[in-house]
Formats: structure tokens, C-alpha cells, sequence
């Protein structure tokens, strides 16, 4: 399928566009939310080992801090290419690209690891770290062809896929260390053969079954219908089409001059998409940075490594086990709506966090709070990226967020070690405080560039 195609090409002669659509949607959804397991579990393996065979294979405990890292920059840095190789060629071929990427590297991080090359395995990683970069490409993929009032639920959806892998993932570690032995291969190392496996399984699923292409099915759809309105323009109750001269009054006030003077001021302000991009990477900064730092408090205040394991399992419940009822609410209340919760819950977790101190079951509402949180928010957040932003545009946009969003993550968790050093759990909530009132004035900001855009338009007509 090529950029040229016509609706009618994508959808098929002789049916319903509509019914089309929603059966092509329908596929899709079912074909993104398979392929979501399967590179998931491979995901999650491979990011659980990454640090202890980073420590191994190096022989330095510092060295293992790069594990997490180098996973976080090798999806922040795939985003932007993976969107443009969408908007050039479409999801499809992103999609597949990213998990052979991902495939490879599980590959290079086995080598990497029987050489006894840390750097090699750090690579491996930072490559496996791409299939990250596919899920998150793939929700804004299930938004392409729903409808609006159903992109919050169809994108939802497949971000709760993301819960199979996050939760599976980690359990790996004994099964992986028998594949190790049976191919005589360190044992961790043994765990990267199940991401060679699920992405290359996730990469067929897509590539047979992303058609047509929901992105250029879009477009396809949007060119016929702006066709379909230069051929037919609409008429007003005195007859005029919409680009004929009509009559004036003596109101030039209210002229076209007006109308063009406004846009532009609204134009030069700042970009919906800009805001709601910052808005999105302050609710993963502030997710990351406590995350980052609760093993290590639970462990200063005679944590188990159980108890941790417990936490982080609850933590990645809240991010991902109610996305689908987020994505409902977008529907029913509005993105910007959501995302005012998701604000709430997030200032909930932080003060929870601030005066937890030595309670552990205090730690564990605080981070099932902080998962509920992020999930409202960056769930509204994608749809309402996808909502302002014309198709043509997306895949621009869309990569721009998710590069944003994982290097946020990456930044927040690289500091976070430093701001709790210089102070503790308490200090570091504080911090992540500030990120939520720059977050929250960002979405202030959304709402009333929104309201300014539709006055605008409103005067124009």
C-alpha cells in the first residue's frame, strides 16, 4: 500500500465507508493489542535481567545503573525516526522495523555478555529498549482510524496490553536461566532469547495483519472527503458557496482582515501540541522519579526484597490495569477533563509519599496512586494530541511526544538518585511537586488555547 491510495482502494467497493472503517478498525485493534503481548514479554524480561547482567558481566555494581538507562534512551531515540519512517511509508512498516530492531539487539546484548563486553551489552539493551518505542507507537496507532468519540477507549485498550508483558516479564528470569544452560550461554543472558522470539512473533503479527494500513487508510479517507467538499461546496441560506463573494455590510470591523489578524495572533501563540506534549512529560517525570527511588527508601526502612517486588507490582497495576476505564472517561468527560484528575491523583500520591516515611503500606498507596495518575494523564494526553492535530501532521507529532515523554523519564530517573541522596523520599516528593504544578499550569494553558482557538473560529464565521 502506497501513500496514493483512494478510499475506495483501502475500504472496498460497494460497502458502507463507515461500516468499512469500523470493521478495518475493529481488526486493527485486535491485531495491535496481540502484537502488544507479544513484544511486551520480551520487553519486560529483558528489562528486569538488564541490570544484574550489566553488574556480572562488567564487574561493577555502578555499571548496572546503565541497564535502565541505556533502555530508556534507546526508546527516546527511536520515536522520532520510527514516526517519520510511519508517515512516510505508515504504521506498518514502523511497527515491524522497531521490533526487528528490538530483536536484533536482544541478539547483540547475548553477545555482548559472552564476550564480556559490558559496552556491547549496554548497546543491546539501549536496541531492545526500541520495542518500548513500539508500544507507544502502536496506541497512537489504534487512534488512527476511531472515532473521536471512541480514540480515548480504542487507544486505552492497547496501552492495558502493555500489563501482560510489565507483570510477566519480571517472572522470566528462572525459565530464561534454563534456556541459558540448555544453549550454553550465561544464564541471565539466557532471558534475551525470549524478546528474539516475542518481537520477531509481534513483527510477523503486524505485518500480516496492518492491512490495509490504518494511517494511510486515514489519509486516504480524509483526501476523499476534502475532495468530496471542493466538488460539492455548501451552500448558506442565501445560496452563496463558502469560497463565492458575498455581500458586505458596513461592518468592516468584522471583516476578513480581523479574522486573518486573529489567527495570526493565535497562531504565534503557543502550540496546543506543545503544551500537551510538556503535559504528558512532567506526568512521566514525576512517575519515573518516584519510582526510581522506592526500592532503595523501602530498603533503608527494613524493606524485603518482596516487599519491593509487591510495590512495583502494584505500582505497574495502577499504570496500566485501569487504562481502559481512563479512556472511557475521555469519551463520556473530555480529554482536558481527565486529564484534572489525573492531576489530582498525582498531587494525592506525592503528599502520600511525603509523609510516608518508614510506613511501607503508606510507599505502597503512594505508588498505586502514582500509577492511576500517570495513566489518567497520558492517556488523555495521547488522544488529545491526536484530536488537535490533523492526520497529515500525526506521526510528526505523535514521535515528537513519545521522544519527549521516555527522555523525561530517563532524565527524572538519572536525577532522582541525586535529589535523594541530598535529601530523602520526603525531599524528592517535594520535587516532584514542583513538576506537578509546571504540569498542571501547562494543561491551564491547553484549555484556554483551546477556547482562544475556538472564539476564533467562531468570529471567522
Amino acid at each position: 500500500m502506497n501513500s496514493s491510495i483512494t478510499a475506495a482502494d483501502a475500504l472496498g467497493q460497494g460497502t458502507s465507508l463507515t461500516q468499512q472503517r469500523r470493521k478495518i478498525q475493529r481488526r486493527s485493534l485486535a491485531v495491535l493489542v496481540t502484537a502488544t503481548i507479544l513484544g511486551g514479554l520480551g520487553d519486560g524480561a529483558a528489562l528486569s535481567v538488564g541490570a544484574l547482567l550489566l553488574a556480572e558481566v562488567s564487574g561493577n555494581d555502578a555499571i548496572s545503573g546503565l541497564g535502565s538507562a541505556m533502555f530508556n534512551a534507546g526508546a527516546a531515540l527511536a520515536g522520532i525516526p520510527l514516526a517519520r519512517l510511519a508517515a512516510k511509508y505508515g504504521r506498518r512498516r514502523a511497527l515491524v522495523t522497531g521490533s526487528l530492531v528490538a530483536m536484533v539487539g536482544a541478539a547483540v546484548a547475548i553477545f555482548g555478555s559472552e564476550i564480556g563486553q559490558w559496552w556491547v551489552l549496554a548497546a543491546g539493551i539501549a536496541m531492545v529498549g526500541v520495542a518500548s518505542a513500539v508500544q507507544l507507537l502502536s496506541r497512537f496507532t489504534a487512534a488512527d482510524l476511531s472515532l473521536p468519540e471512541h480514540r480515548g477507549r480504542d487507544l486505552s485498550i492497547v496501552v492495558w496490553a502493555i500489563t501482560i508483558g510489565a507483570v510477566v516479564g519480571p517472572n522470566l528470569l528462572g525459565p530464561g536461566a534454563v534456556i541459558g544452560e540448555l544453549f550454553g550461554i550465561t544464564p541471565l543472558a539466557g532471558v534475551f532469547v525470549f524478546p528474539i522470539i516475542a518481537q520477531a512473533l509481534a513483527a510477523l503479527v503486524n505485518w500480516r495483519g496492518l492491512r490495509p494500513d490504518p494511517l494511510l487508510t486515514a489519509r486516504a479517507i480524509v483526501a476523499e472527503a476534502e475532495a468530496d467538499a471542493a466538488a460539492h461546496p455548501p451552500t448558506d441560506s442565501h445560496g452563496y458557496t463558502a469560497s463565492a463573494p458575498q455581500p458586505t455590510t458596513s461592518h468592516p470591523a468584522t471583516g476578513p482582515q480581523t479574522v486573518t489578524q486573529a489567527s495570526s495572533r493565535f497562531a504565534r501563540s503557543l502550540s496546543p501540541q506543545v503544551l500537551t506534549i510538556f503535559t504528558i512529560a512532567m506526568a512521566q517525570a514525576i512517575m519515573v522519579a518516584l519510582m526510581a527511588m522506592t526500592p532503595l527508601h523501602l530498603m533503608h526502612h527494613d524493606g524485603t526484597p518482596e516487599l519491593v517486588g509487591l510495590t512495583l507490582s502494584l505500582h505497574i497495576a495502577g499504570m496500566y490495569a485501569l487504562s481502559p476505564v481512563f479512556g472511557y472517561m475521555v469519551g463520556r468527560l473530555g480529554a482536558l477533563q481527565v486529564i484534572g484528575i489525573g492531576w489530582v491523583i498525582l498531587l494525592a500520591s506525592i503528599v502520600m509519599a511525603y509523609i510516608a516515611g518508614g510506613s511501607h503500606l503508606l510507599v505502597q498507596i503512594a505508588l498505586v496512586l502514582l500509577g492511576l495518575g500517570w495513566s489518567a494523564v497520558t492517556v488523555a494526553g495521547a488522544t488529545l494530541l491526536t484530536d488537535i492535530t490533523p492526520v497529515a501532521e500525526r506521526p510528526k507529532w505523535q514521535g515528537r511526544s513519545d521522544t519527549t515523554m521516555n527522555a523525561a523519564g530517563a532524565l527524572a530517573g538519572a536525577l532522582s538518585g541525586v535529589v535523594f541522596a541530598l535529601g530523602d523520599f520526603s525531599f524528592l516528593a517535594l520535587v516532584t511537586g514542583v513538576l506537578l504544578a509546571l504540569g498542571a499550569i501547562s494543561s491551564l494553558r491547553l484549555g484556554a488555547t483551546r477556547r482562544t482557538g475556538a472564539t476564533a473560529t467562531a468570529d471567522a464565521h
